[in-house]
Protein backbone atom coordinates (compact mmCIF):
# COMPACT_ATOMS: atom_id res chain seq x y z
CA UNK A 1 0.00 0.00 0.00
CA UNK A 2 2.73 2.46 1.03
CA UNK A 3 4.96 1.68 -1.96
CA UNK A 4 2.01 2.06 -4.33
CA UNK A 5 1.25 5.49 -2.87
CA UNK A 6 4.89 6.54 -3.25
CA UNK A 7 4.96 5.21 -6.82
CA UNK A 8 1.77 7.11 -7.67
CA UNK A 9 3.18 10.30 -6.16
CA UNK A 10 6.39 9.88 -8.18
CA UNK A 11 4.45 9.32 -11.42
CA UNK A 12 2.35 12.43 -10.71
CA UNK A 13 5.52 14.42 -10.05
CA UNK A 14 7.08 13.18 -13.29
CA UNK A 15 3.98 14.30 -15.21
CA UNK A 16 4.25 17.75 -13.62
CA UNK A 17 7.95 17.86 -14.45
CA UNK A 18 7.40 16.88 -18.09
CA UNK A 19 4.52 19.36 -18.50
CA UNK A 20 6.94 22.22 -17.83
CA UNK A 21 10.14 20.79 -19.30
CA UNK A 22 8.45 19.98 -22.63
CA UNK A 23 8.37 23.71 -23.47
CA UNK A 24 12.18 23.85 -23.34
CA UNK A 25 12.58 24.72 -27.02
CA UNK A 26 10.44 27.88 -26.91
CA UNK A 27 12.72 30.84 -27.51
CA UNK A 28 11.09 33.38 -25.15
CA UNK A 29 10.70 30.87 -22.30
CA UNK A 30 14.24 29.67 -22.80
CA UNK A 31 15.57 33.22 -22.57
CA UNK A 32 13.48 34.00 -19.49
CA UNK A 33 14.14 30.83 -17.49
CA UNK A 34 17.83 30.56 -18.39
CA UNK A 35 18.34 34.08 -17.02
CA UNK A 36 15.92 34.20 -14.07
CA UNK A 37 17.39 30.99 -12.61
CA UNK A 38 20.60 32.89 -11.77
CA UNK A 39 18.67 35.11 -9.34
CA UNK A 40 18.70 32.10 -6.99
CA UNK A 41 22.39 31.42 -7.49
CA UNK A 42 25.08 32.04 -4.89
CA UNK A 43 26.57 35.14 -6.53
CA UNK A 44 23.21 36.91 -6.88
CA UNK A 45 21.82 36.06 -3.46
CA UNK A 46 25.02 36.93 -1.59
CA UNK A 47 25.32 40.17 -3.58
CA UNK A 48 21.73 41.19 -2.69
CA UNK A 49 22.30 40.53 1.01
CA UNK A 50 25.57 42.46 1.09
CA UNK A 51 24.11 45.33 -0.93
CA UNK A 52 21.14 45.65 1.43
CA UNK A 53 23.33 45.49 4.53
CA UNK A 54 25.97 47.94 3.31
CA UNK A 55 24.06 50.45 1.18
CA UNK A 56 20.59 50.70 2.73
CA UNK A 57 19.14 51.61 6.10
CA UNK A 58 16.01 51.02 8.14
CA UNK A 59 13.68 48.20 7.12
CA UNK A 60 15.69 47.31 3.99
CA UNK A 61 18.88 46.93 6.01
CA UNK A 62 17.10 44.79 8.60
CA UNK A 63 15.65 42.67 5.79
CA UNK A 64 19.17 42.29 4.38
CA UNK A 65 20.46 41.09 7.74
CA UNK A 66 17.57 38.62 8.12
CA UNK A 67 18.08 37.46 4.51
CA UNK A 68 21.81 36.92 5.03
CA UNK A 69 21.17 34.91 8.19
CA UNK A 70 18.48 32.84 6.46
CA UNK A 71 20.69 32.28 3.42
CA UNK A 72 23.55 31.01 5.57
CA UNK A 73 21.40 28.92 7.89
CA UNK A 74 19.21 27.36 5.19
CA UNK A 75 22.12 25.93 3.28
CA UNK A 76 23.29 23.80 6.18
CA UNK A 77 20.24 21.51 5.92
CA UNK A 78 20.43 21.68 2.10
CA UNK A 79 23.95 20.26 2.20
CA UNK A 80 23.02 17.64 4.80
CA UNK A 81 19.87 16.48 3.00
CA UNK A 82 21.68 16.27 -0.36
CA UNK A 83 24.18 13.91 1.29
CA UNK A 84 21.60 11.85 3.20
CA UNK A 85 19.14 11.55 0.27
CA UNK A 86 21.25 11.52 -2.88
CA UNK A 87 18.47 11.90 -5.43
CA UNK A 88 19.61 11.92 -9.04
CA UNK A 89 18.59 14.90 -11.12
CA UNK A 90 15.63 14.33 -13.46
CA UNK A 91 17.69 14.77 -16.63
CA UNK A 92 19.68 11.72 -15.52
CA UNK A 93 16.72 9.50 -14.64
CA UNK A 94 13.95 10.59 -17.02
CA UNK A 95 14.39 9.87 -20.71
CA UNK A 96 13.84 12.70 -23.18
CA UNK A 97 14.40 15.41 -20.56
CA UNK A 98 15.58 18.62 -22.16
CA UNK A 99 18.49 20.25 -20.37
CA UNK A 100 21.03 23.00 -21.12
CA UNK A 101 24.66 22.19 -21.88
CA UNK A 102 26.85 21.34 -18.88
CA UNK A 103 24.08 20.75 -16.34
CA UNK A 104 24.75 20.40 -12.62
CA UNK A 105 25.83 16.95 -11.57
CA UNK A 106 25.32 17.02 -7.79
CA UNK A 107 22.15 15.73 -6.16
CA UNK A 108 18.82 17.40 -6.77
CA UNK A 109 16.95 17.27 -3.45
CA UNK A 110 16.28 19.94 -2.26
CA UNK A 111 16.70 22.79 -4.74
CA UNK A 112 19.42 25.11 -3.47
CA UNK A 113 18.45 27.91 -5.87
CA UNK A 114 14.85 27.85 -4.66
CA UNK A 115 15.96 27.70 -1.04
CA UNK A 116 18.25 30.68 -1.60
CA UNK A 117 15.74 32.89 -3.39
CA UNK A 118 13.07 32.35 -0.75
CA UNK A 119 15.64 32.95 1.99
CA UNK A 120 16.01 36.44 0.52
CA UNK A 121 12.45 37.11 -0.65
CA UNK A 122 10.57 36.26 2.56
CA UNK A 123 12.40 38.66 4.93
CA UNK A 124 11.97 41.44 2.38
CA UNK A 125 8.26 40.66 2.22
CA UNK A 126 7.93 40.58 5.98
CA UNK A 127 9.68 43.92 6.45
CA UNK A 128 8.14 45.50 3.35
CA UNK A 129 4.91 43.73 2.26
CA UNK A 130 4.40 46.15 -0.63
CA UNK A 131 7.19 44.39 -2.51
CA UNK A 132 5.06 41.24 -2.82
CA UNK A 133 3.88 42.13 -6.33
CA UNK A 134 7.47 41.83 -7.57
CA UNK A 135 9.10 39.38 -5.18
CA UNK A 136 6.55 36.56 -5.13
CA UNK A 137 6.55 36.14 -8.94
CA UNK A 138 10.36 36.39 -8.86
CA UNK A 139 10.68 33.58 -6.31
CA UNK A 140 8.15 31.40 -8.12
CA UNK A 141 9.93 32.01 -11.42
CA UNK A 142 13.25 30.84 -10.01
CA UNK A 143 11.60 27.67 -8.69
CA UNK A 144 9.86 26.99 -12.01
CA UNK A 145 13.11 27.64 -13.89
CA UNK A 146 14.76 24.77 -12.06
CA UNK A 147 12.07 22.38 -13.35
CA UNK A 148 11.92 23.95 -16.81
CA UNK A 149 15.70 23.53 -17.19
CA UNK A 150 15.47 19.82 -16.31
CA UNK A 151 17.51 20.19 -13.12
CA UNK A 152 14.92 19.53 -10.41
CA UNK A 153 11.74 17.64 -9.74
CA UNK A 154 8.77 19.65 -8.42
CA UNK A 155 9.26 18.16 -4.93
CA UNK A 156 12.88 19.41 -4.93
CA UNK A 157 11.56 22.91 -5.59
CA UNK A 158 8.77 22.56 -3.01
CA UNK A 159 11.29 21.40 -0.39
CA UNK A 160 13.55 24.35 -1.26
CA UNK A 161 10.61 26.74 -0.94
CA UNK A 162 9.65 25.31 2.48
CA UNK A 163 13.22 25.31 3.73
CA UNK A 164 14.00 28.84 2.54
CA UNK A 165 10.70 30.21 3.80
CA UNK A 166 10.84 28.60 7.24
CA UNK A 167 14.47 29.57 7.80
CA UNK A 168 13.82 33.14 6.70
CA UNK A 169 10.78 33.44 8.96
CA UNK A 170 12.93 32.37 11.92
CA UNK A 171 15.61 34.85 10.86
CA UNK A 172 13.00 37.59 10.55
CA UNK A 173 11.73 36.83 14.07
CA UNK A 174 15.27 36.88 15.47
CA UNK A 175 16.17 40.19 13.78
CA UNK A 176 12.83 41.70 14.83
CA UNK A 177 13.52 40.66 18.43
CA UNK A 178 16.98 42.21 18.32
CA UNK A 179 15.52 45.45 16.90
CA UNK A 180 12.84 45.50 19.62
CA UNK A 181 15.41 44.92 22.36
CA UNK A 182 17.61 47.74 21.01
CA UNK A 183 14.65 50.13 20.89
CA UNK A 184 13.76 49.30 24.51
CA UNK A 185 17.34 49.87 25.71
Amino acid sequence: MKTKLIANMYHFECRLFRSLNRHFDRKALNFYFRNITHVGGAASTIFVCLFLIIFTSGALRFAGIASAAALALSHIPVAIVKKLYPRKRPYITLHETKVPANPLEDHSFPSGHTTAVFSIVVPLLMFMPGLAIVLIPLGISVGLSRIYLGLHYPSDVLAGFLLGTSTSMLSFLAVSQIISNQMLS
